[in-house]
């Protein structure tokens, strides 16, 4: 491509219909729309960058109802405009475009352009993920719902050669979530298998304390927002003295001030996801923050496509991570985008033998 062009911009609405009832701390999700941005030269039209914007339900600031009507304003706007199809000016004149307040939109056009500037090759910037093949470490996720589905999953992800695990919990009885955890530690030591949980915010400050001391005790690696977001007094304080390392997830979403976060709650990891966090640019500066204070990170995706989850797979492959990452989504849904994308062995890789399907 060459290092500036006349762009123009459209998008393609699918509904992604998932495999089965998707239970999370907002409900139960049976299906997900997801709007994929195209950015073309009109010049060299056969050659298009695709990104992903995603706004996830009750959780993106910039889940609304009129989302479609916005984007198709903001790509009509953006089109006949020059653009610089280098990576630094490509992320730093999307900010500029694009408030912060529509973080998928970001996400999906600093997507689509760096693939454009790529050649339109699905691949955004140098990454040992394409480039070479690497396989990155993945958690297995085990999702909410009854005791023998949340069973049945963890079968699963055992048998499928995962060594960490994921488990959402506060959907059941707690101490049911401690048995299904115990089952767990009870064939396969912290050595041999991670454990982590993902509680959504679901504990109260004042009980939070004691639930995670029998987490504890179980060898669990980490725990994702014990309590809701916005409590940076009480989340401070149970970052302090937790008996087990705390990330925080919610507790980024919507936030400018990162400094100020990270530094009046010191937790232990955070959680990184680029379509509820404003993408690659705010991503990067989330990750040069907490590696300044010593905090631990990684990158999970947000029930993207396979477009979205390819460019998180490559961000997370970039910036040289070595734990595992929760990229696991892409086999979530029915009719998902046939990508390169393929998990074995709790390790998701880019097979280029692979081809990807167009959208429509």
């Amino acid at each position: 491509m060459p290092a500036s062009a006349t762009l123009r911009f459209s998008h393609i609405r699918r509904t992604l219909d998932f495999r089965f009832d998707a239970g999370t701390s907002r409900g139960v999700l049976k299906t997900r729309d997801v709007y994929w941005i195209k950015a073309f030269d009109p010049q060299n039209p056969s050659v298009m960058g695709w990104g992903e914007a995603a706004p996830l339900v009750k959780l993106s600031i910039d889940h609304r109802e009129d989302f479609e009507e916005l984007l198709v304003k903001i790509l009509d706007a953006l089109s006949g405009m020059s653009f610089v199809l280098e990576e630094p000016e490509i992320l730093e004149e999307v900010k500029m475009l694009v408030p912060p307040e529509l973080p998928s939109i970001r996400f999906g056009l600093e997507t689509a352009l760096l693939d454009l500037a790529g050649g339109g090759k699905k691949r955004l910037f140098p990454n040992p993920f394409f480039d070479r093949q690497a396989g990155i470490s993945i958690n297995g996720l085990i999702w909410m719902g009854d005791r023998e589905f949340m069973l049945e999953q963890i079968e699963q992800k055992l048998a499928e050669g995962f060594d960490c695990i994921k488990m959402k919990i506060g959907a059941i009885d707690f101490q049911q979530e401690i048995a299904l955890l115990q089952y767990i530690r009870s064939r396969f030591s912290k050595e041999q298998i991670v454990l982590r949980v993902d509680a959504n915010g679901a504990f109260t400050p004042q009980e939070a304390r004691g639930k995670l001391e029998r987490l504890a005790a179980l060898d669990i690696h980490s725990i994702e927002q014990p309590i809701r977001a916005g409590q940076w007094k009480e989340m401070n304080i149970l970052c302090k003295s937790t008996p087990l390392p705390i990330a925080l997830d919610e507790e980024l979403i919507g936030v400018e001030e990162k400094k100020a976060l990270l530094d009046s709650i010191r937790p232990q990891h955070i959680i990184l996801k680029p379509t509820l966090l404003g993408g690659i640019l705010e991503t990067q500066e989330w990750v040069r923050l907490a590696e300044e204070r010593g905090i631990g990170w990684w990158m999970t995706s947000a029930l993207e496509s396979n477009i979205g989850l390819n460019a998180i797979s490559q961000l997370a492959s970039a910036l040289d991570t070595r734990i595992p990452q929760g990229l696991g989504t892409g086999k979530l849904y029915h009719n998902n985008l046939a990508s390169p994308l393929e998990i074995k062995a709790g390790k998701i890789f880019y097979n280029p033998e692979i081809g990807w399907e167009e959208p429509v």
